[in-house]
């Protein structure tokens, strides 16, 4: 399922088979929160910018259009018409975003609908059911992200909580993969490593989800408020207990920074909306940092985003176009963006995997991040 194929200090180079295709690591998974990756990306556009898998949002699909319906329709893939892997976030994370909205009991999570104000109950079981119904390839176990800045014993109470969360995951996993009428039984299941700053309570979490033998792991509760140096600090404690022969997912980072820092720290699957929504807002990434579209001085500039970029907006428009419009408020100026943003986390992805592979990994990640440091440009 899971086989590394090379190693480069604690960088990993592995492939992943699944049901629904083979997958190389390190791998950016491109974010398509209700099945759909904002800025107006179908799937066949997902194919030619090189994704590998795609991300959904388990608590966003069960508002709307409801599970039960994407279930009537053949399952997620058939849905959205990918035939490619897809992972499912919990709805664990909307138990942090929404805080505002949601009251967390050893049962469960009760919701108000952020959409309509209707109440939702949403536990471990409930977010096995709702996965299982969208037929992802790997689904993730229902935890709590408690606050970088809670207080330890807070931390400590959630972190214990979650921990009988992923057992009552991992039974209703097993049962909703033995059902006849089931669309995927072959539904994997990543466990979730939380504990806040604390390396010691991220270090016995990771001991005890690992002692459960699940499809994979992730690191969860990272990228909400702390600074990087913390979040690296975390990763140096907490990664060597986690079982280097599965995945390892770092949830919700980053910037191109971050990822080729948590590479080398033994990461291999990433997720952020940071391509997309810095798209939507005219901010492109480029091996020098990021351009604002929006800056008067790209009005006549006849040049790609980046020379030498394969992305479908760079092979076929300049940045005077794309400024104009962004500028217009016409949606493919946000299109283009977002394409180009996707393509260069994608092909980074894959310069990350061929550094990994020629064994020059650390080398290779000095030099990127000192050319994107040390160029980048002020958005303005």
């Amino acid at each position: 399922m899971y086989k590394i194929i090379k190693r480069d200090g604690m960088a990993k180079r592995a492939v992943f088979e699944t049901v629904h295709g083979t997958v190389q690591t390190p791998v950016f998974m491109n974010v398509g929160t209700a099945a759909a990756i904002k800025g107006a990306v179908a799937t066949t556009d997902l194919h030619e910018i090189g994704t590998q898998i795609e991300l959904s949002n388990t608590y966003h699909l069960h508002v709307r259009p409801g599970d039960e319906v994407v279930k009537k329709l053949g399952g997620l893939h058939r849905f959205m018409n990918w035939d490619r892997p897809i992972l499912t976030d919990s709805g664990g994370f909307q138990v942090f975003s929404l805080a505002n909205l949601r009251k967390i009991k050893e049962e469960g999570v009760y919701f108000q609908s952020h959409v309509d104000g209707r109440k939702i109950f949403m536990g471990p079981e409930q977010s096995m059911q709702i996965q299982s119904n969208l037929a992802s390839t790997i689904a993730m176990a229902f935890d709590e992200c408690p606050s970088s800045v809670a207080e330890r014993e807070y931390v400590q109470n959630s972190v214990d909580r979650t921990a009988r969360w992923l057992a009552r995951c991992k039974a209703e996993m097993n049962r909703l993969n033995s059902l006849e009428d089931t669309i995927n039984p072959h539904q994997l299941l990543f466990g979730i490593n939380q504990g806040a700053i604390y390396e010691d309570i991220r270090i016995e979490h990771a001991k005890r989800i690992t002692d459960m033998d699940l499809d994979g792991y992730a690191v969860g509760g990272l990228a909400v408020g702390e600074t990087h140096e913390e979040m690296y600090r975390i990763l140096d404690a907490v990664v060597p207990y986690l079982p280097a022969e599965k995945p390892t997912y770092l949830m919700g980072v980053g910037t191109p920074v971050n990822i080729l820092e948590a590479v080398d720290r033994g990461v291999d699957f990433f997720d952020c909306v940071y391509p997309s929504r810095n798209g939507r807002h005219g901010h492109v990434y480029t091996s020098t940092g990021k351009l604002n579209m929006f800056n008067a001085k790209y009005e006549l500039d006849d040049r790609p985003i980046e020379e030498g970029c394969g992305c479908p907006a760079c092979r076929n428009y300049s940045r005077a176009y794309i400024r104009h419009l962004l500028k217009a408020k016409e949606m493919l100026g946000m299109r283009l963006c977002v394409l180009h943003n996707l393509y260069f986390y994608n092909h980074l992805m894959e310069e990350i995997r061929d550094a990994i592979d020629a064994g020059c990994y650390k080398a290779f990640k000095n030099e990127k991040i000192s050319r994107y440091l040390g160029n980048q440009e002020k958005s303005a």
